[in-house]
């Protein structure tokens, strides 16, 4: 009989409310002290319904029961071949969540599996809160290392809700990936996607709750104070920000998005960071995101080691890898023009260089003369030094200053000259066509091949204009085949340009890009040749920039051109020597170290453009500037290669292959428990589906439940033609990925089948109809002893906050009026080969009335059993719950010292000082009183077992 509820429930319990039964799926606490389960519907009523039940209203908690798993009916399974009860069980087992810290889903998904990919997934479920930052180097597949901790995560039942922040031009490739590799089902909150949220949901109704699994990019949260009000009030269980390092504090004060950041931090379980760049060179920078990971490891921002954020993140470079990635990264190959100036040029570089504008330099610090940014933009192009000079002479007239009338004189005579450079006369430009058009040229390119796209990079939209405008006739290219991506663009724009640069049917072929396209984005897939048309100020630039095409899954040799003007003017001269040596620095370094911000030290693009800057002003030769490099003073910057040869391993190693488990299963695969499942609950003319079991190949047409779960999916992955297309080969999904650039709407129509697609979940929600409420199938087996009868049960025990904590699968075997001892589900399988073997079912075996008679014995040995399990389980996290309450004691301390020292050094009154230290220490107090109630919540086991009768097997009658 069921009995009311009073205890606290875990996922996979089925209880009854109002007469109907549901299916729990996820359990958490509600901020009235109960808990809000989240159900499905199994009842007819009620079927494929979800639905929120909150145990602390009385009037409802009083409806919910718990069914009774010593009254469970046992039935015999009639079914050929006892199909039903074999379904049935697949179902229980694919819902049961792993509780180990072994991956058991991720390294399984439509992707090549490389060991070092599975590192931070690794390394975050080793730890009781899955926070990470993961800062491999560009190219190495963070967005799929990211995806494997996320499928994880979900088959754990702790990725029901996740938020994904990422750049504008990167949202439909984010989402994208994680579709079509990991089927998960991210709806993007763009311009577009805004609006198509709120033309569907009520005004005043939380879209960030209308949908569980949403991307949004940080500029959006930040410009929309409607949709970040509403991400206040939204919990997650996990959030993703991807290009972290813009969301990191920069010197002593926050930026919108870093408290936009920090706010996210706050409100989810599970947090992932992504940044090939993760900090600026100042502890500061990096500790603040540190502190959204774990806001108890860094007492003080300005003085910690390695120790304190041992375990929050993960690095890596090609090197460290490139012995498990054999011929996956192709060597990059670095070639440079060194182009004359023309006459034209030369005299604006004279004229540059004899200018005297002292005026507008008044109170500028080394790095920022008013005539190192007139010669970086002259650097660009001729229409960049124009837009610089014309801006700053709007500024002076309206300044009417009459001391300035030198100043503005000069940079009069300077436009002068910049303007008689036209096209012909623009050295780089003229080079560059040349190259492109000459067949004998290592650059030629006709852009008449659809497979081989280029891309142009430059830093001055005024020179990106100019490209756009000239190059394309020059190239005989349309204007449908260039395009130019700039921050300027609408989100929708940016996400196009990339999506089209890379699919196969798209006139697209030449890409002119500023600097907004060097983070993150893929322009790989058929483009290997990128050209420099200006040279960076910055080795950050170098690496963001080539990695767009020198990544992982390039499969030509990544074909990367610098242009560089060569000057008779002695000053230019020297100067452009200095930038050949960054040139000659990156590839230096790409080879050595693999990280060639470690140079310069400051690792920030802004300081690294100030720090080549200076050497220009004070005249540095490239040998005095190299030394320079290599013997800067660091002492107030944070060099991270340090931290990571102290604080943890950065290779990657083989090991993780030891931690790959499999979990039981009674099917072949998911293709043959799909294949079986469907032609068991709908006759081939009701579902109407087709199968192709040699191309492993399932197309269906979903019925209407089904549908009515893809309406809450994003529209990208609905049925296409009323039509559902799955396999299970990774091969053939790749390739399928591969086609689909060459399709119009560029998403797959092939979709990946295994466990964690919407699909397979329903399919498992289905399949545990065919026993009525509160049923167990009984099996005859001819494999037991004629006397045995095993009952297979899953224990589960809940952690406090309804998580499960401990999960087994187990049997209990009787004979002879007498209990016979535990198995585990291995042994049960071994006993029965119900996992090998297909047995014939006459039909009339009936049950025998042993089973009922036992079933009461059964559930008590079960429940004792699980008793002494928790008991184990206690003894083992107790010593490790102790070390973690006992850590943070001590970082409890640290911080109030630290409040204490700072405090201490400030010229205050002590009224004020007490004052300041109270708030400080209530502060603290909250932080680490939360944290420890949460790892408490987390780590703690319920006192009782939740226990479901799963399946009765039974020997032949004597």
């Amino acid at each position: 009989m069921p009995h009311t509820l009073d205890k606290i429930l875990a996922p996979g319990a089925r209880i009854l409310v109002r007469d109907a039964e549901w299916l729990v799926r996820r359990v958490d606490r509600s901020s009235t002290g109960g808990q809000a389960l989240t159900c499905i519907g199994l009842s007819e009523l009620v079927r494929d319904k979800e639905a929120v039940f909150l145990t602390a209203i009385e009037a409802l908690k009083a409806k919910v029961q718990v069914l009774d798993p010593s009254t469970t009916s046992l039935v015999p399974d009639n079914s050929s071949h006892y199909l039903d009860s074999r379904l049935y069980l697949e179902s229980l087992l694919r819902q049961t969540p792993p509780t180990d810290v072994n991956l058991y889903i991720g390294h399984k998904a439509a992707m090549d599996m490389v060991p070092f990919q599975l590192d931070p997934a690794l390394q975050a479920l080793d730890k009781p809160r899955q926070r990470i930052l993961i800062a491999d180097a560009v190219g190495l597949g963070k967005t799929l290392e990211a995806g494997i901790l996320l499928s994880e995560l979900i088959r754990r039942g702790r990725g029901k809700r996740i938020l994904v922040v990422t750049m504008k031009s990167m949202l439909t490739q984010f989402q994208k990936e994680l579709w079509t590799r990991f089927t998960i089902p991210l709806t993007r909150l763009d311009s577009i996607g805004l609006q198509r949220v709120r033309s569907r949901i009520p005004a005043n109704h939380n879209p960030f709750y209308y949908f569980d699994r949403s991307i949004i990019s940080i500029d959006t949260l930040k410009q929309d104070n409607e949709f970040r009000v509403h991400l206040e009030k939204a919990a997650w269980d996990v959030i993703v920000i991807d290009e972290a390092h813009n969301v990191a504090e920069r010197g002593h004060g926050r930026t919108q998005r870093s408290r936009l950041a920090r706010l996210l931090s706050k409100q989810s379980d599970s947090l992932i960071m992504l940044s090939a760049t993760p900090h600026d060179g100042r502890a500061r920078s990096f500790a603040s995101l540190m502190n959204m990971l774990d806001p108890t490891a860094i007492a003080n921002p300005d003085d910690y080691g390695p120790q304190d954020i041992q375990g929050l993140f993960i690095r890596r470079f090609k090197k460290d890898i490139q012995h498990q990635v054999q011929g996956s990264f192709k060597e990059r190959k670095i070639s440079t023009s060194h182009v004359d100036a023309t006459p034209a040029e030369e005299t604006a570089f004279e004229t540059l260089m004899d200018m005297n504008i002292q005026n507008l330099d008044k109170g500028r610090g080394s790095g920022h003369l008013f005539r190192t940014i007139l010669e970086k933009a002259l650097f660009s192009s001729p229409a960049a030094c124009m837009e610089t000079i014309d801006s700053r002479l709007n500024q002076l007239a309206k300044a009417s200053n009459s001391s300035l009338s030198a100043d503005i004189e000069a940079l009069t005579r300077l436009r002068r000259d910049v303007a008689a450079i036209g096209p012909e006369d623009f050295s780089r430009f003229t080079r560059l066509i040349k190259l492109m058009t000459d067949p004998q040229s290592e650059l030629f390119w006709t852009g008449q091949d659809p497979s081989d796209r280029l891309v142009i990079f430059t830093e001055r939209i005024a020179t990106l204009n100019f490209l756009t405008a000239h190059l394309p006739g020059r190239l005989n290219l349309k204007t449908k085949h260039v395009a130019a991506l700039h921050g300027g663009l609408s989100d929708i724009d940016q996400q196009k340009i990339v999506e089209d640069f890379g699919r196969d049917e798209s006139h697209l072929r030449l890409l002119i890009a500023s600097d907004v396209a060097s983070e993150g984005i893929n322009l790989h897939y058929l483009c290997h040749r990128l050209i420099h048309f200006d040279i960076p100020w910055s080795l950050m630039v170098f690496q963001q920039r080539n990695g767009r095409i020198d990544r992982y899954g390039q499969e030509k040799t990544p074909l990367i051109h610098y242009l560089v003007t060569t000057s008779v003017t002695p000053k230019i001269h020297g100067d452009m020597r200095i930038l050949d040596l960054l040139i000659h620095k990156d590839d230096e370094a790409v080879k050595n170290i693999g990280y060639p911000s470690a140079l310069m030290g400051v690792y920030d693009i802004d300081e690294e453009e100030a720090r080549t800057a200076r050497a220009l002003e004070e005249n540095l030769s490239p040998e005095a500037f190299e030394t320079q490099l290599l013997s800067a003073d660091q002492e107030d910057t944070l060099d991270l290669l340090a931290f990571l040869e102290q604080g943890q391993q950065s290779s990657s190693s083989d090991s993780g292959k030891d931690r790959l488990g499999e979990l039981p299963t009674l099917f072949a695969d998911d293709f043959d428990f799909a294949l079986k499942g469907l032609s068991r609950l709908f006759r081939k003319s009701d579902l109407n589906f087709d199968i192709d079991e040699d191309k492993r190949i399932l197309e269906m047409e979903p019925p209407q439940d089904l549908i009515h779960r893809f309406r809450f999916l994003p529209r990208e992955i609905q049925p296409r033609n009323g039509r559902l297309i799955f396999t299970d080969s990774k091969d053939l999904i790749q390739d399928e990925i591969k086609r689909c650039r060459k399709d119009e709407l560029a998403w797959p129509a092939l979709h990946f089948l295994w466990p964690l697609h919407p699909a397979m979940q329903w399919l498992n929600d289905r399949v545990q109809t065919f026993f009525g409420r509160h049923e167990a199938p009984v099996l005859t087996l001819p494999t037991l002893n004629n006397a045995e009868i095993i009952f297979l049960l899953t224990g589960i025990i809940p952690n406090r906050k309804g998580q499960p904590l401990i999960q087994k699968w187990f049997g209990i075997s009787m004979a002879n009026v007498s209990f016979k001892g535990i198995l585990s589900l291995k042994e049960v399988l071994q006993r029965t080969e119900l996992d090998k073997r297909s047995f014939a079912n006459p039909g009339d075996f009936g049950v025998r009335q042993e089973a009922a008679d036992y079933l009461p014995q059964v559930i008590h040995k079960a429940r004792e059993w699980m008793k002494n399990v928790r008991r184990e389980f206690e003894d083992h996290i107790n010593v490790q719950l102790n070390q973690q309450l006992s850590r943070l004691e001590e970082l409890r301390e640290r911080h109030i010292l630290e409040i204490d020292h700072h405090l201490g050094s400030k010229n205050i009154s002590e009224s004020i000082r007490q004052k300041r230290r109270q708030e400080r220490l209530r502060e603290v107090n909250s932080l680490f009183e939360n944290y420890i109630d949460w790892i408490e919540d987390t780590m703690s086991t319920e006192d009782h077992a939740y226990i479901k009768v799963g399946a009765v097997l039974q020997g032949l009658r004597d």
